[in-house]
């Protein structure tokens, strides 16, 4: 039941979000478990992870996780109020059955300062007083208090004898009322308490970094002022809608961009991160749960405002970024090839644009750290992470020459990879189902290769493709083997190209999704085109380099042979990517310095 009215002795406000660290010595009051929710389920080893992660704390500062609740009703002092226990209930169930244990076993304390009710069990306050054995196979909700009060007490007998254990109580009494704290998570009394409840448990949906901030920012900003934190409230959620923004959201979250959210679910949850990493050097790998609100709640508590200013600071930074093509541009490729977004913006403080321009044409230039020559030799065998990162550069800078923003809203969502411009086999292929569409595609441009290739000879190849075809589409497998396509297909790249040797080097690749990859894989330069102006007009996302290759772009103005990708070609291209990447090459001198 709901009380929006509480009595004039009630005198916090519970009118919007409450959020605070509390001691577990500083709960108070009847916590009422709703009947929305399953009974308790905590076993043996979850009891013994809780009392060995206190215990091990040793009376420093250590969190829990959050505990939901809402105000039922306000009694004539915080004992008597009455909450709805929304989410938190094995942790808190847990911590009481641990004081009363220490209570009735031990030297120290004198139990829980709050009681627990279970609403779909009207006796459980009486049960977890008793913990009785001959009561414990009533119901499964009693079953499981007793077997944690089990665990509760192997964990102390193995700690040693009476005095052993007593001193051990003493310290974790201590610990539970001055170090170990939950993060208290009050909702609103008009709330439905019922639907968070399902977001937070059934969808396995936890509060995040973000949500706990807001409420700890609003929670102390309206202290002074409730016009202000109305304010923050409206800034908070312009930010949340900036960058919902693809565009501005692909170039901060980079490789995050297309994760499903999993890692921001809120979007503001980047620039609060950006500023608690500017506060304090963060953990190296996976960030621990609340590593955000942890950092950043003490910045608040000892100044909202100072540190709002900070989080509009960085969100203003990013539209500006934005509107400047070039350093909007820069930053999306280092933060797509994994730099933090959060060291770039640190980088940015206190620099004039030309300087900040500058240290991000550095950071390139030691991201994909090559010269010139080595750029010649690098091969796909050894260097396809590098060609990938070389080729997504080349995409970027040339967008950046022509004044626009590079999509990486629209890259970041494939997987890329690298595509050969021209095939010299199709060995690869092992299906029939490859054969035929393979088969199929080159049938279509053999036409125009009859300048290479005699009359005759193209013909006597096209008679045998539809040979092929009709004995591929029999299901006959021994009429057609792997054997005869591989001479087959090894016929019709001969009429393209009497270079035998695979080409594996940058001024034969090109980028493309690997989704679209498989339609070309192992074409003549001439299939990969049709295919490749296909995807363009169909509206596929092509990157501006690869189309420019199969358009022949790069090729010199007096160049023959629009079908074929001759040497003449790749060097064309190549003198293309070295002039598009010069300004991030390192000399040869530097690379041998390093």
């Amino acid at each position: 039941m709901d009380n929006s009215n509480a009595p004039e002795t009630c005198t916090t406000d519970h009118t919007g979000f409450k959020l605070e660290h509390k001691t577990i010595g500083k709960i108070r009051g009847q916590f009422n478990v709703p009947d929305y929710q399953r009974g308790y389920r905590w076993d043996s080893s979850d009891v013994t992870h809780l009392l060995d992660d206190i215990y091990e704390s040793q009376g420093n500062p250590y969190s829990l996780q959050p505990v939901v609740v809402k105000l039922r009703s306000c009694g004539e002092s915080e004992n008597k109020h009455q909450w709805e226990l929304i989410d938190g209930q094995q942790r808190l169930t847990t911590l009481y059955l641990i004081l009363q244990y220490m209570k009735r076993n031990t030297e120290s304390g004198r139990g829980a300062p709050y009681t627990l009710k279970y609403d779909t069990r009207p006796n459980s306050e009486c049960y977890l007083e008793s913990l009785d054995e001959p009561s414990h196979k009533l119901y499964i909700d009693y079953y499981h208090l007793y077997q944690a009060n089990r665990a509760i007490d192997a964990w102390f007998q193995k700690k040693g004898d009476e005095f052993d254990r007593n001193n051990i109580a003493n310290k974790l009494h201590g610990y539970l009322f001055d170090s170990v704290r939950i993060i208290w998570y009050e909702i609103p009394t008009g709330m439905p308490a019922a639907a968070l409840f399902i977001r937070l448990n059934v969808g396995r949906i936890p509060l995040t970094d973000a949500e706990l901030i807001k409420a700890a920012l609003l929670s102390k900003v309206r202290e002074k002022s409730l016009d202000r934190a109305q304010e923050i409230a409206a800034q908070w959620d312009t930010i949340e809608r900036d960058l919902h923004q693809r565009d501005i959201w692909a170039f901060v979250a980079g490789v995050s961009a297309d994760t499903n959210d999993e890692q921001y679910p809120t979007r503001i949850s980047l620039p609060l991160d950006t500023v608690a990493d500017h506060t304090k050097q963060p953990p190296k790998g996976k960030r621990p749960r609340y590593y955000t609100f942890d950092t950043l709640r003490d910045e608040i508590e000892r100044d909202a405002q100072k540190f709002w200013k900070q989080v509009i600071a960085l969100h203003s930074q990013i539209l500006g970024w934005f509107e400047q093509p070039k350093i909007y541009n820069k930053i999306g490729f280092l933060v797509a090839s994994g730099a933090s977004f959060g060291d770039i913006a640190l980088e940015s403080k206190g620099k004039k644009k030309s300087k900040f321009d500058y240290y991000l044409t550095q950071r390139i230039r030691d991201t994909i750290d090559i010269t010139e020559e080595s750029l010649k030799t690098l091969s796909y065998d050894g260097g396809y992470p590098k060609l990938l990162k070389l080729l997504l550069l080349m995409n970027v800078e040339t967008t950046s020459r022509t004044g626009q923003r590079f999509p990486f809203s629209r890259h970041l969502g494939p997987q890329w990879s690298l595509e050969h411009i021209h095939a010299q086999n199709a060995e690869s292929l092992k299906k029939r189902e490859q054969w035929k569409v393979w088969l199929e595609e080159h049938e279509k441009v053999l036409n125009v290769v009859k300048e290479s290739g005699s009359a005759s000879e193209v013909e006597a190849i096209k008679k045998d493709i539809k040979t092929a075809l009709v004995t591929i589409a029999s299901n006959n497998e021994r009429a057609f083997t792997e054997l005869n396509f591989g001479r087959l297909s090894r016929r019709v790249l001969e009429l393209w190209s009497k270079d035998d040797e695979p080409d594996h080097l940058i001024h034969n690749m090109a980028l493309l999704a690997k989704d679209d990859n498989s339609r070309l894989n192992n074409s003549v330069f001439e299939v990969k085109r049709q295919v490749i102006l296909e995807l363009d007009r169909a509206g596929r996302y092509v990157p501006i380099c690869t189309r420019n290759v199969f358009l022949k772009y790069y090729a010199d103005a007096d160049a023959q042979q629009p079908h074929f990708w001759s040497p003449k070609d790749k060097e064309s291209y190549f003198k293309a990517i070295c002039d598009l990447l010069r300004p991030y090459l390192q000399n040869t001198q530097e690379s041998t310095a390093q």
